[in-house]
């Protein structure tokens, strides 16, 4: 039986997300070909054509769109203000679309986009990586095994230390920007939580300005109240000199604590593919699960970390683009999420809890 040629793809964007996750997840994945990236920086195009020496480069979008009919997917890496009218266009071109997070600036954008998709037959796939990270891989199935008991509170933090502000638009102030943390980091917090706990109903949040020069939030903290009772306290800082635990899970039986990042994004950044071993971490960073003990007192088992896989988003891609599965992140999915930003930054601005 004859293998089905690989789906050809087009990246929109060769910054961080495009050049770091998008290109080298898209190249490794079976049944995917990174066709054409487009980027209007010729160091970027020569970054891409280094890395990647088949692929052929563009400057601007009309370019690729221009060529819809020679590729099966679009994927859309540029900046947060960029993605509605990128990914509004790759659909009306007849094109299935990745899009990087957050979706759109607001949930009613996002549906939007959905109902396009949809009325379109079109696939539209939010890449939320980090459901793939390893400790939230572990987490779930330590809460699938029952081992925690009924989960009471989960704690999550995406936590740096960045006194100084790097500029460009993702610490821009202006809104049109969609940049500080509560839209970049609190789109992960968040939707780890909504996926672990099911839907909010209650917000809180407190969102500020820390840094000398910085235009807006970089230190952002979130209350969620899921309709499940669990209660979710999301944290998000580039000021924090002393990282906290990534998780701290407390359950009815036991609590699991973690601290640490996946190791995917650092493999990434320093040029490393995905292959055997992929994901996995030394035990001196493996969380611990036990009841009325501390990490640093002693006490509690260790639990070995489950390997992180990103490979596995756009082999789900890949699939369902086949028919042969589900679209491993949905449009409505991340508008749930937006729903829970857009109150967070509500009930930061006039210091109330919002009610979903």
């Amino acid at each position: 039986m004859t293998a089905a040629p690989p789906l050809r793809v087009g990246l929109i964007g060769y910054g961080l997300a495009g050049s770091v996750f998008h290109a080298p997840l898209i190249a490794a994945a079976e049944g995917l070909a990174l066709d054409t990236v487009v980027t209007s920086n010729p160091e970027r195009q020569a970054q891409a054509k280094a890395e990647f020496p088949e692929v052929r480069t563009v400057a601007g979008p009309d370019e690729l769109f221009d060529r819809a009919d020679d590729l099966d997917l679009v994927v859309i890496a540029s900046p947060n203000k960029t993605h509605v009218p990128l990914a509004t266009t790759a659909l009306k071109a007849g094109l299935p679309v990745v899009v990087d997070k957050p979706v759109a600036g607001t949930a009613a954008e996002a549906r939007e986009l959905a109902a396009l998709a949809e009325e379109r037959g079109l696939l539209l796939s939010v890449f939320q990586n980090r459901r793939w990270d390893n400790d939230f891989l572990t987490l779930r199935r330590l809460l699938a095994d029952g081992e925690l008991g009924d989960p009471w509170r989960f704690e999550s933090r995406f936590e740096r230390w960045r006194p100084q502000p790097k500029g460009g638009w993702r610490e821009s102030g202006d809104p049109a920007e969609i940049g500080g943390l509560l839209y970049d980091l609190g789109s992960h917090v968040v939707d780890q939580a909504l996926v672990l706990f099911g839907p909010a109903t209650e917000v809180y949040a407190e969102s500020v300005i820390r840094r000398a020069g910085a235009e807006t939030d970089d230190d952002t903290f979130i209350a969620v109240t899921h309709a499940s009772g669990v209660r979710s306290h999301l944290y998000a800082s580039a000021t924090a000199a002393q990282l906290g635990p990534r998780f701290r899970v407390l359950g009815s039986k036991a609590g699991y604590v973690k601290y640490g990042l996946d190791p995917q994004e650092a493999a990434l950044r320093e040029g490393e593919r995905p292959g055997p071993g992929w994901g996995a971490e030394p035990e001196s960073l493996y969380g611990t699960v036990g009841a009325g003990e501390s990490p640093v007192t002693g006490g509690g088992r260790t639990v070995p970390t489950l390997p992180g896989d990103y490979p596995a988003y756009y082999a789900a891609v890949a699939a369902a683009l086949r028919g042969e599965g589900p679209n491993p992140v949905t449009a409505l999915e991340a508008a749930a999420a937006l729903d829970v930003l857009e109150a967070a930054r509500r009930s930061a601005r006039d210091k109330v809890t919002v009610t979903l």
